[in-house]
């Protein structure tokens, strides 16, 4: 087999070595189904258990109470920036969102078109290396929307909004979605890609309560519709089954791993030995201000585009691979989700003081 290299990549990212072994080892058969996974139909008892495993797995893991629905749907969180508007708003309602990166700023977009749309806050002003402190609601909002990780920035929410009144939260948490312990009952609704923390390109997790569902609107497409997904236990059409698979696997590890509390240790080990070998660097510093910075994402620069390139060069050389930043921060972001391994933290900071002794 080709020897496995450090992936820092902000997404599809790296899966659990196991996860992927066992996934390789039910392409041909799915146990003893003498069926690939991949070839079972998702109108099969042997998806269906595999359907209703990943969901009590994923209920087991971040503790859902049962009036909440778990979805997996298709079309991205980019879908969920205008599923969830036609689904709970109307011309004459507004909604509050909270700016606070690219993402935040797409689904500000989509919202527009169906309703009032309330800034409630925003850290555009720098290039959003923060996470504001102060946020000002709108006097009526149906719901308040946030942006839990900011994969481009590198800023990550430290605790959860609070919505005025009657509003509820909504959360994109598409890249640090069960990376540390969720209270879903303070939550209308949480969604997610699978990409970062969860499994492959092709799912997104919906996590929405009873009674939103129930009211939402009827007068739009039924793929559209969390009712229909809900009532259909996430096949009204064919899902991505394989992804689902793989889905359950990673809940399974997560488990096995001593779930979001255990996960949450561990990411604030990896992500705190980061950066403080950047804190101590006199070459690279970090872009995002200390108090809102990312447990997935590390966004760093040495302020010299050009040696910026050469670091990355150097990384991948030895190794670490997908550090080049996004080109709306510049430098470098190693991206270190749920199965980023520690021996690839320490990688990288072994790499970053070889280059420094090096190109001084």
């Amino acid at each position: 087999m080709t020897q496995r290299i450090y992936n820092f990549s902000p997404g599809p990212a790296v899966l659990p070595e196991s996860v992927l072994e066992e996934a390789r080892d039910n392409l041909l058969s799915l146990g003893k189904t003498g069926i690939g996974i991949i070839e079972h139909s998702h109108r099969g008892k042997a998806f269906i258990a595999v359907l209703a495993q990943a969901e009590a797995d994923c209920r087991a893991l971040a503790g859902i109470p049962d009036n909440y629905r778990v979805l997996f749907l298709q079309g991205g969180a980019s879908t969920q920036f205008f599923q969830v508007p036609i689904n709970f708003l109307t011309k004459e309602d507004t909604a509050d969102y909270l700016v606070t990166g690219a993402w935040s700023e797409k689904s500000v977009e989509q919202a527009r078109r169906y309703a009032n749309v309330h800034i409630a806050c925003s850290s555009k002003d720098r290039n959003y290396a923060y996470i504001p402190a102060q946020v000002e609601y709108s006097p009526r909002p149906k719901y308040v929307h946030f942006t839990s990780n900011n994969t481009i920035f590198g800023t990550q929410f430290k605790s959860d909004p609070q919505p005025p009144g009657d509003a509820f939260l909504i959360c994109d948490a598409s890249s640090d979605i069960f990376s540390r312990p969720i209270d879903v009952a303070k939550y209308g609704l949480i969604y997610a890609g699978s990409q970062k923390n969860l499994g492959p390109a092709g799912v997104t997790l919906v996590i929405v309560r009873d009674d939103l569902v129930k009211s939402a609107a009827l007068d739009i497409p039924d793929m559209l519709q969390y009712r229909i997904h809900a009532e259909n236990d996430s096949c009204y059409n064919t899902p991505p089954t394989f992804v689902i698979y793989v889905m359950g696997l990673v809940f399974k590890w997560l488990l096995s791993q001593g779930g979001l509390a255990a996960m949450a240790r561990k990411n604030e080990e990896k992500a705190g030995r980061l950066y403080e070998c950047l804190e101590q660097s006199s070459m690279f510093r970090g872009t995002a201000d200390r108090n809102s910075r990312s447990l997935m994402n590390v966004t760093f620069v040495t302020g010299n585009e050009s040696l910026d390139k050469q670091f990355i060069a150097f990384a991948q050389e030895r190794g670490l691979d997908g550090l080049k930043g996004h080109r709306s921060v510049g430098g470098m972001r190693a991206s270190i989700y749920n199965a980023f391994p520690e021996t690839g933290v320490n990688a990288l900071i072994e790499a970053i003081h070889e280059f420094e002794r090096t190109h001084k």
